[in-house]
């Protein structure tokens, strides 16, 4: 049984899908919280497969992670679990990768095809504050201890502006004044919280923007390597961090994107 537990938010593609299989092959035991229906559910199984053949335990729960009555549920299960594991077991990471939102612009000749009030308080309430309302919970049921981490993923959207990401590009910027709160509030608990700003990568959330290959033909003219970052670079950075004694680091954005940020065409 694990005794080291790491909660992901988004486990099942992407980012998530790439930390925790990263972190089971480091001996971490995964709670995954993920959306998905029932045409990607065998996808789902795979990972939990793959998850436990490297010897760790893997709890996934199909659940809206914005919804306060489901996170609780999660939340009182993941607790039997870490009882269950002994005395010393905890969650030693926590990694927030939640990409659901509406991408409607904020102004349109066509009232409809503009984001309503319900579409922009749903993207703030998933990819924003529900990083609050999870470390929330994780601080007041003793679940994260000193040493923790706390990782959040943004993206270059939280300071620039492109075609239909204003309300996600509100909800990253969110997220990262939430990570520099956080990380002043958990200071003396010793537990770092930092955002990760991945540089652009080809996953499920970037294919739902439209027009989506103009981002992608703009980061590889960008990129000094001419290519686009890679999950598994972002999951490399947090096995390499984690277990090291670097809570000192914290309240950061950490840019991962091989110096894509730092170039302007």
């Amino acid at each position: 049984m694990s005794k080291h537990y790491a909660l992901i938010l988004g486990a099942s593609s992407g980012f998530g899908k790439a930390i925790s299989l990263a972190l089971a092959g480091d001996g971490v035991g995964i709670l995954g919280v993920h959306l998905d229906r029932a045409s990607t559910k065998p996808d789902v199984d795979k990972i939990i497969d793959d998850i436990r053949a490297k010897g760790v335990e893997a709890h996934f729960f199909n659940v809206n992670a914005a919804d306060a009555g489901k996170r609780s549920e999660v939340i009182a299960e993941v607790k039997k679990i870490i009882a269950n594991a002994g005395d010393d077991a905890t969650i030693e990471v926590m990694v927030h990768s939640l990409a659901f939102g509406t991408l409607k612009p904020l102004i349109a000749d066509d009232p409809n095809e503009a984001a309503n009030q319900k579409q922009i308080e749903m993207t703030l309430d998933v990819m924003g504050n529900s990083i609050v309302y999870w470390t929330q919970e994780l601080i007041v049921n003793k679940l994260m201890k000193r040493g923790g981490k706390i990782y959040g993923m943004t993206s270059s959207g939280g300071s620039r502006q492109i075609d239909h990401y204003g309300i996600v590009s509100a909800a990253k910027a969110c997220l990262e004044s939430y990570v520099r709160q956080l990380a002043m509030e958990l200071g003396s608990r010793g537990i770092a919280v930092n955002a990760i700003r991945a540089g652009v990568t080809d996953t499920p959330a970037l294919r739902k923007i439209p027009n989506s290959q103009k981002i992608i033909d703009n980061a590889l003219q960008r990129n000094p390597d001419k290519r686009l970052t890679q999950p598994h670079e972002i999951a490399g950075f947090i096995i390499d961090n984690y277990k090291n004694d670097s809570h000192w680091m914290t309240g950061n954005i950490i840019n991962l994107d091989g110096g894509e940020s730092v170039v302007e065409l």
